[in-house]
């Protein structure tokens, strides 16, 4: 049995589980040194974040344990998977702030749990910003966890510049709990 600590992910490089594989426990900011590409993969144990580029950087997708048989059918993407990030599991509270401007600027509110929508709930036009006090979480661009994703540990965030991803605002935010490992 997989340490549930531990993510055990096996990338191919062709659709269907075809092609050359290999096996990821942990991270992988560069998977060209592996495999020329990943386009499907199984997830045996962990959740994980993937990454269209290289250095954790593009668009991202959540996958927890189950098998994907075709990335660009499954996420709509263009091209192939070049690094991933397993999600540690987190058992405890679940705390972040948000803030409506970058930098911490505009209205704050502090979350505790999941936020299918920013306006409804708190009549916040969007998230620019954020401090990740507990837990991991996604944040969606918009309403009901839909659209791009951005993955976030703990830590300050004075804007979602990071990662490739300029001009984010986050409209919904989800935590990742340990039920879905």
């Amino acid at each position: 049995m997989t340490n549930m600590n531990m993510g055990k992910i096996t990338f191919y490089e062709e659709r269907n589980f075809q092609g050359r594989s290999y096996d990821c426990n942990s991270e992988c900011n560069d998977m060209s040194s592996y495999l020329s590409r990943s386009q499907s993969c199984r997830v045996h144990s962990g959740c994980w974040m993937m990454y269209e580029r290289n250095n954790y950087m593009g668009n991202q997708y959540f996958l927890k344990r189950g098998e994907y048989p075709d990335f660009m059918q499954h996420f709509g993407m263009s091209d192939s998977i070049k690094s991933c990030r397993m999600i540690p599991m987190h058992r405890g509270n679940y705390r972040m702030r948000i803030y409506e401007r970058e930098s911490f600027g505009g209205q704050m509110h502090e979350m505790m749990d999941d936020c299918d929508s920013v306006m409804d709930r708190y009549r916040m036009s969007s998230c620019m910003s954020c401090n990740v006090m507990e837990g991991h979480w996604l944040m969606y661009e918009q309403p009901h966890f839909r659209g791009r994703m951005m993955y976030m540990r703990p830590g300050e965030y004075r804007n979602f510049n990071m990662g490739g991803m300029s001009g984010m605002r986050f409209m919904s935010m989800r935590r990742i709990m340990d039920t879905w490992y």
